[in-house]
């Protein structure tokens, strides 16, 4: 037996409980892990209150918040190639989505396909796979706007994000101000009213990728296409062993759990948030 952290039901943070539940048996394809450290996620929350059902898996209540993790492998299922237990890991649930800094940010770079010299919009520039956008931009030599509140100043402008504070300014103006003509590409990870007052920045609508709100392509923009295979996340560790990790800004113990979650749902962090299991 074990303990886990999760709900029994769809809601807000009232329904999150510790409970014991049997070690799971992996099966065809599946590998099963001892975590040592989590990954905090906006979407985690999102999962827990019902609001995007198909990410859960259909998996039966309670059921485990959390799809990002790091650990050390305990057992194998049939078929599965390439690993051995004891070997260190890292990866998330498939049937959460996978919201993973670096591979969230290679993928939605990619997407753009902006060369050189042009200028991104990052919105929402100072959580965990905006600074992480933000980073890889500007090694692709991406000229980064970014906005948040006074709390993200820091960390964006450590990595030479231009920053425009959405609660001090009028983003709309001062984003014309910088970029004239409008932005080459934008980058939403706010969603709703931010996503709506940001896409008519973009020269053209469909430069404007949203991480987490499917209503962009209302907007004519585009939803971020995931690669969640073993290739890109291979690629994602070979880019924070050259310096390119994910900024770790807070990290909690299992046992405050409830905290960690509640600061990311409340928007008061910036870069990535992190719950220490084992």
């Amino acid at each position: 037996m074990g303990q886990a952290w999760g709900f029994a039901r769809y809601g807000g943070p009232e329904v999150q409980e510790f409970f014991e539940r049997p070690d799971p048996v992996p099966g065809r394809g599946e590998v099963l892990i001892r975590v040592t450290v989590a990954g905090v996620n906006p979407l985690d929350h999102a999962v827990r209150s019902g609001l995007v059902p198909g990410l859960d898996g259909g998996r039966p209540f309670p059921r485990v918040l959390g799809m990002e993790a790091a650990g050390i492998v305990l057992a194998l299922g049939e078929d599965v190639d390439g690993l051995e237990v004891g070997d260190a890991v890292f990866g998330f649930a498939l049937t959460g989505g996978g919201t993973y800094a670096e591979t969230t940010a290679v993928d939605v770079l990619d997407q753009l396909g902006l060369p050189a010299g042009a200028t991104v919009l990052v919105d929402g520039v100072g959580g965990g796979v905006g600074l992480a956008v933000a980073r890889l931009a500007a090694g692709r030599e991406l000229r980064v706007i970014g906005t948040g509140s006074t709390a993200k100043r820091e960390h964006a402008e450590v990595v030479g994000v231009r920053f425009i504070e959405y609660t001090a300014e009028d983003v709309v103006a001062a984003a014309r101000e910088l970029v004239p003509d409008g932005f080459d590409g934008i980058v939403d990870l706010v969603g709703g009213t931010s996503l709506r007052t940001v896409a008519p920045l973009a020269r053209d609508p469909r430069d404007v990728v949203a991480v987490g709100d499917l209503s962009v392509g209302d907007l004519g923009g585009r939803f971020v296409e995931r690669r969640l295979d073993r290739e890109n996340l291979e690629r994602s560790a070979r880019l924070a062993l050259d310096g390119l990790a994910p900024v770790i800004t807070a990290v909690y113990p299992l046992s405050d759990a409830l905290a960690a979650l509640a600061v990311v749902e409340n928007g008061h962090t910036s870069g990535k948030v992190v719950i220490k299991v084992a």
